[in-house]
């Protein structure tokens, strides 16, 4: 199968030594901090334009005004885990070795901080790890175990666990600051900052927690999609309608129905927990709503409870930056704010990631690096998070000593967001987990169009027809599948080779690789939380 050159060119694998460039010298290495926040979607930051009439978040507003703002940033697989392995590794699912929730991150396998730390970068990381093995290639580390609590978090570290007071979000940004200035100054640092927030069950910090008590927002036009036309949407377990917890996720509680959370708050805590939506929940027993009705108070009480988060990250990035400020450090310093994949607020009934459509498909991604980005630049260049690794590596001056699938962003940095002639002209998406509904399925995104296919069937309807295909031009919502009108004819076929192109460059072919599990056991002293012995 032959593959276009200018596609193999922009996503060819790099197989090279990690070594300091002689083009920069030792001072001339920047600092690296690294935010990260689980399921923070695009449409919640203001910065990105979406028409959407939502809250500011002014510090991400401000990173995107000082640096540059990729419009077309996407994820390889709309999932937690997969993705962050991805991030570490420049590797898409099938080959970095984690494609679904239960993986777990090889402790001996390369990554970008282990290169920048055996390269002279003192490297830290602080908050949601999420991959189960012990952090290596941190000269510190207090992660927490899985999910991690909102409130009152336990923090893992090399010196074993504690239980930290507060809000998580506020938490690992206080340990963040705190070795920022307690580093060893005479090197060069990478800082990871990540977040919880605003993960699933959207637990705002209890000065956040009824921010937007009293605001009413805009529902999106597909709250209410019928799925019409396409191929499994309708079979999802993700609908704010069906599927969202009036209790665990949206605190229609009392003390019995949220035991877990209000287990960890200490008295003062728990009676602000209790009290914050206390007259409102009220008014709902009173007088409960049903039908849709119910469907839209559910949604707006979603809504509050994530936005409110999504306002907490973005309060402590902005304490972040003002440290960097005050410590002299923001002139020299690349500065990443990215989530591990997009997130649905209501758009098609959902909550959740996973599909390929584009609210989990696409993937916020700001980068500021004073004298060496124009600020305010917005980038329309295909991106993915397998480029995130050889980027760090090469502005630090290194490159990859393994295999990658990704490339390089620096010329897109260094270009003022102009995307080079020989840059990537379609990305690669796979989702292998099968949770919430969501069959597994395939994916090729150009800037004109997207194709999915679905690897499974569950009628003869599916099988029949496994193909969807969206003109993101005109029907951005994909809203209706395309696949069979005979006016998209030869998109569809030059799609499919698209699709069967990027299954070879990347060499997704073997099932056997994933199918069969996670396959190596991990020793307990490998492992962030150790199995319990029998």
């Amino acid at each position: 199968m032959r593959i276009p050159p200018l596609l193999c060119l922009a996503s060819c694998l790099l197989l090279m030594d990690v070594r300091v460039s002689p083009l920069l010298q030792a001072n001339e290495r920047p600092n690296i901090v690294f935010f990260f926040s689980d399921d923070l979607t695009t449409q919640a930051i203001s910065a990105y334009h979406t028409g959407l009439e939502l809250p500011p978040t002014p510090h991400l507003d401000r990173l995107a005004r000082e640096g540059m703002l990729f419009e077309n940033s996407f994820c390889g697989n709309s999932i937690c885990t997969p993705s962050r392995a991805t991030v570490m590794t420049g590797l898409h699912s099938h080959k970095n070795g984690i494609v679904n929730l239960s993986g777990m991150l090889d402790p001996e396998r390369p990554t970008w901080p282990k290169a920048l730390q055996s390269s002279g970068y003192t490297t830290a990381l602080f908050g949601k790890w999420h991959m189960k093995t012990k952090p290596t290639g941190f000269d510190a580390w207090e992660v927490f175990s899985g999910q991690g609590h909102y409130y009152n978090p336990d923090l893992y570290g090399p010196k074993g666990v504690r239980r930290m007071e507060g809000h998580s979000t506020d938490i690992v940004t206080d340990l963040a600051l705190d070795w920022l200035e307690s580093r060893d100054a005479e090197k060069p640092f990478c800082l990871m900052i990540q977040h919880k927030a605003p993960h699933r069950n959207w637990k705002p910090s209890l000065k956040d927690i009824g921010r937007y008590q009293d605001r009413v927002f805009a529902e999106p036009a597909s709250l209410f999609d019928d799925y019409e036309s396409r191929v499994s949407a309708a079979n999802h377990k993700m609908g704010i309608d069906q599927h969202m917890n009036l209790a665990s996720d949206l605190m229609l509680l009392n003390e019995a129905s949220d035991a877990k959370v209000l287990s960890r708050l200490h008295p003062a805590q728990k009676r602000a927990y209790l009290q914050a939506f206390e007259a409102e929940n009220k008014a709902f027993r009173e007088n409960p709503p049903v039908g849709k009705d119910l469907v839209r108070w559910k949604y707006q009480r979603y809504m509050r409870n994530y936005l409110s988060c999504v306002a907490g990250v973005d309060r402590n990035v902005g304490r972040v930056l003002d440290r960097l400020d005050a410590l002299q450090l923001s002139e020299h310093t690349l500065v990443i704010y990215c989530a591990d994949q997009g997130f649905y607020l209501g758009e098609h009934g959902w909550f959740d990631k996973r599909w390929a459509y584009e609210e989990s498909l696409k993937m916020p991604l700001i980068m500021r690096w004073p004298g060496k980005i124009k600020a305010g630049t917005r980038s329309q260049a295909l991106v993915q998070n397998i480029d995130y690794a050889p980027t760090l590596l090469e502005v630090a001056g290194l490159k990859p000593q393994w295999s990658v699938h990704g490339t390089s962003l620096l010329p897109i940095l260094s270009g003022e967001g102009m995307v080079p002639d020989d840059w990537r002209k379609a990305i690669y998406y796979r989702y292998m987990d099968a949770g919430h509904g969501v069959p597994r399925h395939r994916a090729v995104r150009t800037l004109g169009h997207k194709l999915i296919y679905f690897d499974q069937p569950r009628n003869a309807a599916e099988e029949e027809n496994r193909w969807e295909l969206f003109d993101m031009a005109r029907d951005p919502q994909e809203m209706r599948n395309v696949a069979t009108d005979q006016a998209y004819a030869s998109i569809l076929k030059a799609m499919k080779a698209q699709l069967r192109d990027l299954i070879t460059l990347y060499d997704d072919t073997d099932e056997s690789v994933w199918v069969r599990g996670p396959g190596r056991v991990y020793p307990n002293e490998l492992l962030l939380r150790p199995r319990r012995q029998r």
